[in-house]
């Protein structure tokens, strides 16, 4: 069977944008989302990066002592404080400070805080308090941004932006993820993935549903968030994806790739990546994770079709949520 995938048409992308931007107003006018605004948070920032590079070395006992879990017991002073006499970490401490300015800090705190607000909405166990951490991490690709309760640390020197010279070693494809607009689906990222349930199953099924639903949580937690954001798209990519449901969903049926095992499936079509594999002439227009937005789809028509909360949503099954979802591709 010959599948006839679709190419985006720039006009088509520009209308679909403008609904896009009308549905989200309408959703921040909902009275679900007046009820989270009201909910208290105290959240504040805490420039660690600063109080540490200024700290002489009569200071830096108390810089210590104020914050124990940012620091090993078994490293000497004179470590930190060669770190700070360091040209590239005072290179990186002068460009954070260049790119986040307090007022830019602020707006960033005011998303966090609407982002807080939607954690204690649907996880009430978790504390209304919250200490904001910043650091200079090297460029910490693993650390960019981590919520641990009470405490949340974002790692300001990954978010300089995708075209600045300390990303240039990266490909571009992942330099996205280098922007500041990246900070908040990266902490929703680290809050899903630590209350989910593990994956357990092998099949390409489970693997993009799972990944499904980490982004409907981090959309529920953060819908003011763009989808193409949350997956690291563009709006085109995006929009490619929407035109192409039903012919790359036919693609994986028509190769019964659904139950297959194989590891191959997740580099061609779930990991970040420059572009989806289907060894078509399409390659160059699908971006990457094409399978992981699927699992999206597959996931929002479950919540769609049936009464669960998003704490027993991370706790589904893959397959249950697959055959309770009534899931049916727009063409």
């Amino acid at each position: 069977m010959v599948i006839n995938f679709k190419f985006t048409n720039l006009l088509r992308v520009s209308n679909l944008l403008v609904l896009f931007l009308l549905i989200g107003c309408n959703s921040k006018d909902s009275d679900l989302q007046r009820q989270i605004a009201k909910i208290p948070i105290e959240s504040t920032i805490v420039r660690f990066d600063q109080l540490f590079f200024d700290s002489s070395p009569d200071s830096l006992n108390q810089v210590k002592k104020d914050f124990p879990f940012l620091f090993t017991s078994d490293v000497p002073d004179q470590f930190w404080l060669d770190k700070k006499k360091d040209t590239l970490f005072q290179e990186l401490n002068h460009q954070v400070n260049t790119v986040f300015t307090p007022s830019d800090l602020e707006k960033i705190n005011e998303d966090l805080i609407r982002f807080f607000q939607h954690v204690k909405y649907y996880f009430p166990e978790q504390s209304a308090r919250k200490e904001v951490i910043t650091l200079i991490t090297e460029v910490d690709m693993q650390t960019k941004a981590v919520y641990a309760d009470s405490l949340v640390f974002i790692s300001l020197d990954t978010y300089l932006g995708q075209e600045h010279k300390f990303y240039q070693g990266f490909a571009k494809y992942l330099r996205v993820d280098f922007n500041e607009n990246k900070i908040l689906p990266d902490l929703s990222k680290n809050f899903v993935q630590q209350n989910i349930t593990p994956l357990r199953e092998r099949t390409f099924i489970s693997q993009i549903i799972f990944q499904g639903k980490i982004l409907y949580a981090q959309q529920t937690l953060s819908p003011w968030v763009s989808k193409a954001n949350l997956l690291g798209y563009t709006d085109m990519q995006l929009v490619w994806c929407k035109d192409n449901e039903e012919q790359m969903w036919r693609y994986f049926l028509d190769n019964d790739y659904l139950y297959s095992t194989d590891l191959k499936l997740n580099k061609r079509f779930v990991e970040p990546a420059p572009f989806s594999k289907f060894y078509l002439e399409i390659d160059d227009h699908a971006p990457g994770k094409v399978g992981a937005w699927l699992g999206w789809q597959i996931v929002d028509s479950y919540m769609k079709n049936n009464n669960v909360t998003l704490q027993e949503l991370l706790d589904k099954s893959s397959d249950e949520i697959f055959q309770k979802s009534k899931y049916k591709p727009k063409k």
